[in-house]
């Protein structure tokens, strides 16, 4: 139904003229497997995690940002969900909680773990205290949408990451790590998309019996049909 391109993302596949540490025994993490894709893209990309579900309505505003694109350097954009509806039920998370601007643009992504349900609460725990999170946070699931231009940028800074990283066989180059980094130095601008979509996801185990119901019950209200392929 459509054209599929496969790329690899290998531990020696690294900038011309660079190296890793000896002793390195995988990859370098989620936005060197974007850079893997240099040589398949010539147009605006979205990038997502494999095993997420993401919702109809995040994959429309993304696809609306991506055909506004066309032809633009350093206007990027991210799925910002309402925190709420990313959570789950049988314990605690991680999310990518970010600041936004009145232009409705990214200012900060920042990390938080240990982000879970506390009674009528949601918090996150930092050096064992509880930090209160409004249900409206926009977080980050990792559904990005990039230029063509955004890969020179990976390559030149994946450079410096590698020089300042040779003696660190676990560190890894995520594509938080280089958005934080062209956002900061107003290099580029990445325009944060409210969905009403909810994410789905299968942190633990228990998870799999909602996320089924919760796919089932999309199906029935006619929002998917009930194959893909017919």
């Amino acid at each position: 139904k459509i054209e599929v391109d496969f790329v690899f993302q290998e531990l020696d596949k690294l900038p011309k003229g660079t190296g890793g540490p000896p002793g390195r025994e995988k990859p370098w993490g989620t936005n060197h497997a974007v850079m893997m894709a240099a040589g398949a893209v010539d147009g605006p990309f979205a990038a997502i995690n494999a095993d997420d579900f993401y919702g109809r309505d995040a994959f429309a505003q993304m696809g609306s940002f991506m055909r506004d694109a066309e032809g633009q350097n350093g206007h990027y954009a991210m799925v910002g969900y309402r925190l709420d509806n990313t959570l789950s039920e049988f314990g605690s998370v991680s999310r990518g909680v970010c600041g936004v601007d009145s232009e409705g643009n990214l200012t900060s992504m920042v990390e938080h773990t240990s982000i879970k349900r506390d009674g009528e609460r949601i918090v996150y725990e930092d050096d064992g205290q509880k930090h209160p999170l409004a249900p409206e946070t926009p977080v980050s699931m990792n559904f990005f949408g990039f230029t063509p231009d955004y890969f020179k940028y990976s390559e030149d800074y994946f450079r410096t990451f590698l020089a300042a990283n040779m003696e660190n066989l676990k560190a890894e180059f995520y594509i938080p790590t280089m958005v934080n980094k062209l956002v900061g130095d107003g290099e580029a601008v990445m325009k944060v998309l409210p969905t009403t979509s909810k994410w789905f996801g299968v942190t633990y185990k228990e998870d799999r019996p909602d996320v089924v119901a919760k796919i089932r019950a999309l199906v029935d209200a006619g929002e998917y049909p009930e194959s893909l392929w017919k």
